[in-house]
């Protein structure tokens, strides 16, 4: 049996996650498992057609198809992204059509679902035969539940290929928006001197996406700061060294214009829109590449009190994981989220008024300073980056530590002396029959007694 394995890291095979493919190989012998590193040689792909096809033939001849990737920013690294286009780009679908395929990923369990979901979809788009996902935990190798765990997902894989076992289709096919996009009647809206930028990744290559950023534009007065991702100089997608966890210094800083970009234009706005179109399940690979390079800021929340906004062109309604991950990764950034309109949300009427409402929306937002309360997304995710920070990792992301202790992050319960004895004094007498009765009889007062005072103020 012959499995193509589609290397998604850029460090090729000097990769967590190429280790547990090398697991499977030393557990199932019996079984080929052809590496391609299409992440790391994603510019020889790109700009040597005979490499592509190389890579597509093996694809072809091979029985199944492992996606094999570390987590980057809540999805596939940019470089991966780009080979998933080319796919589509190059007319290679029929390579894939039909295969068993299946994901691995290595992460800390940070949205490792949403990458998932997102590789899922993709394969079902290219007609092929997914049988599931396996998330690992970083260091899950080095345990023996796990390593048994891994184990058994390659046999029931391999067992899945061997058999033929259809696979239950999760996503449909998109349907592409039919409408023309034109301007109506504008409304200015006051800055009210906050800084407005609209970030696009390359208008020329979508009209809809062009006048609904024009229209966007021309909402502010003063009109919004345009910028488009082609015409910064970007070099390349981040590598994943981790280099900046030391000090928040990219291995690109000088090399090319991503960091001054960022720190000269994302950091000071105040309101900042993203506007791209879909490409597949996602938006391009250069929108891809300007979220993985914001890496060099480490875990923290470097978007914090800026109104963040997308204009999307395509079948964003019909994308729910794609909504997910912008929700979540404003709401992680402790920004406010404006609010997201698309071409496909109705006729011009309605795209129209939506783009009014978000731009009114994010001007008081900022105006007001309203950030939405924090939500699962945020708290969850906080605490997730707090105590593995905190922990194993903090040898490698000094910077984030450093910014942790210094903004009270590592906000653990055990430090709440003053509870833990309340707690402890509770809980032994709850277990006094008498004490019980009487702390159920009261317990729904006492938990509205706090808020008394809290009515009482006038702030």
């Amino acid at each position: 049996m012959n499995i193509a394995v589609l290397n998604g890291s850029p460090k090729g095979d000097v990769s967590v996650t190429m280790q547990y493919v090398h697991f499977l190989q030393q557990r199932f012998p019996e079984t080929e498992f052809r590496i391609f590193d299409v992440a790391l040689k994603i510019k020889k792909l790109e700009n040597d057609d005979r490499a592509l096809q190389e890579v597509i033939a093996n694809v072809a001849d091979a029985d199944a198809v492992l996606w094999a990737f570390p987590l980057y920013f809540l999805l596939v690294c940019s470089q991966y992204k780009r080979f998933i286009e080319l796919i589509f780009e190059k007319n290679a679908v029929s390579a894939f059509h039909g295969k068993p395929a299946a994901c691995l990923t290595t992460s800390i369990n940070f949205f490792d679902y949403t990458a998932h979901n997102y590789i899922h979809a993709v394969s079902d788009d290219l007609g092929m035969n997914y049988f599931g996902s396996y998330s690992a935990e970083m260091n899950d190798l080095l345990k023996t539940k796990e390593r048994r765990r891994l184990k058994t997902f390659g046999e029931l894989f391999l067992k899945a290929i061997r058999e033929k076992t259809p696979a239950i289709r999760s996503y449909k096919p998109l349907v592409a928006p039919e409408i023309v996009f034109d301007t109506e009647a504008i409304r200015p809206v006051d800055a009210a001197g906050k800084k407005v930028l609209i970030l696009a990744d390359d208008l020329a290559a979508n009209s809809n996406l062009r006048k609904m950023v024009e229209r966007l534009q021309k909402t502010f007065s003063p009109a919004a700061e345009l910028v488009q991702l082609k015409d910064v100089d970007i070099k390349g997608g981040c590598l994943g060294c981790i280099k900046c966890g030391f000090n928040n210094v990219c291995v690109y800083e000088g090399k090319d214009g991503y960091i001054d970009f960022f720190n000269h234009k994302i950091k000071p706005a105040d309101i900042v829109f993203l506007a791209g179109a879909i490409h597949d399940r996602y938006l391009s690979s250069l929108w891809k590449c300007f979220f993985d390079r914001s890496f060099f800021n480490g875990h923290t929340p470097f978007l914090k009190d800026k109104q963040i906004g997308f204009v999307i062109s395509g079948p964003f309604g019909q994308i729910h994981n794609l909504r997910e991950i912008f929700d979540a990764t404003t709401k992680f950034q402790l920004a406010g989220l404006a609010g997201f309109v698309s071409d496909d949300t109705g006729g011009n009427p309605e795209i129209n008024a939506a783009l009014q409402t978000l731009a009114v929306q994010a001007a008081e937002q900022s105006r007001l300073g309203y950030i939405q309360p924090p939500t699962f997304y945020q708290v969850a995710g906080a605490k997730l980056f707090r105590d593995v920070i905190y922990g194993r990792l903090r040898p490698v992301f000094q910077a984030d530590h450093r910014y942790y202790k210094e903004h009270g992050m590592y906000n653990f319960p055990q430090k709440y002396y003053k509870w833990r004895m309340i707690n402890s004094t509770l809980v032994f007498l709850t277990k006094i029959p008498a004490f019980r009765r009487e702390f159920f009889k009261r317990i729904k007062k006492e938990m509205i007694k706090p808020a008394a005072g809290a009515l009482k103020k006038t702030e």
